[in-house]
């Protein structure tokens, strides 16, 4: 209720500071009847070359491919990371190096690489949560009681059974930690991707209300990237209350 309580206030005072006292300039900050007719258009003729739907299903893929594709590969390699020194010692290096590089400074690059397709989009957007990922996954490793492996191998478990009964389910909150970051990242890359040769998607929505100079259009697009990061997180939570039942019971 507080939080209902609050959108409604936010929409009250957006309400009276545009339309009722028409404190802000429309060009600066458009009227809420102004983003309903810029919704009512993208909705029904289009914009950018595409109705909403069809520029919100084209964000959702590349999200999606990239995230997924981060999953795969640096869930693994922290893991890794964490249980081996050796591996650590090889691939950290490289990893530090790597890492402070924005992923978007990865975009004429990857423009270069694979040109204005989706495929450029897709690497930046694993880039981005590609880090995350690895991190939290190591330090899950690290975090996982000492004890606890210690007893597992007093029981005669093999190293193998022990990364499957011990360390990877001790790992899996910090894991999940660092995919929530990753989604977010994500689609934070993915507008900023798409800002740049793109032909459909949500990013190519606010570059061209930009340039039309066209703010209800901006808000538009700025809900609906809001919306769709908001219900993939929350995909996202609904997985790991599935995987991680057991903490209820703690």
């Amino acid at each position: 209720m507080v939080g209902v309580a609050t959108v409604a206030s936010a929409l009250a005072l957006w309400w009276l500071a545009t339309s009722g006292l028409r404190l802000l300039n429309p060009l600066r900050l458009p009227a809420p009847h102004e983003v309903w007719t810029a919704l009512r258009q993208i909705m029904g003729s289009g914009y950018a070359g595409a109705t909403l739907w069809e520029h919100a299903l084209h964000s959702l893929g590349l999200v999606a491919r990239g995230f997924l594709v981060a999953v795969v590969t640096g869930v693994p390699l922290g893991l890794l990371m964490g249980w081996s020194r050796r591996a650590e010692a090889l691939i950290n290096p490289i990893f530090l190096l790597l890492r402070p590089i924005p992923a978007l400074a990865w975009i004429p690059l990857a423009i270069v690489w694979f040109g204005l397709g989706d495929t450029g989009k897709v690497f930046v957007i694993w880039l981005t949560a590609f880090v995350p990922s690895v991190i939290n996954s190591f330090t899950g490793v690290r975090n996982v009681d000492t004890v606890l492996i210690a007893a597992a191998r007093t029981q005669g478990a093999s190293t193998a059974q022990v990364l499957r009964h011990v360390v990877i389910p001790g790992s899996m909150p910090m894991i999940f930690t660092g995919l929530r970051l990753s989604l977010q990242a994500s689609w934070t890359t993915l507008v900023a991707a798409e800002l740049v040769g793109a032909f459909f998607g949500l990013g190519r929505v606010l570059n061209i209300a930009g340039q039309d100079i066209f703010p209800g259009m901006i808000l538009v697009g700025m809900a609906a990237v809001a919306i769709c990061g908001a219900g993939s997180t929350w995909l996202l939570g609904r997985l790991e209350r599935r995987v991680l039942n057991w903490r209820a019971a703690v």
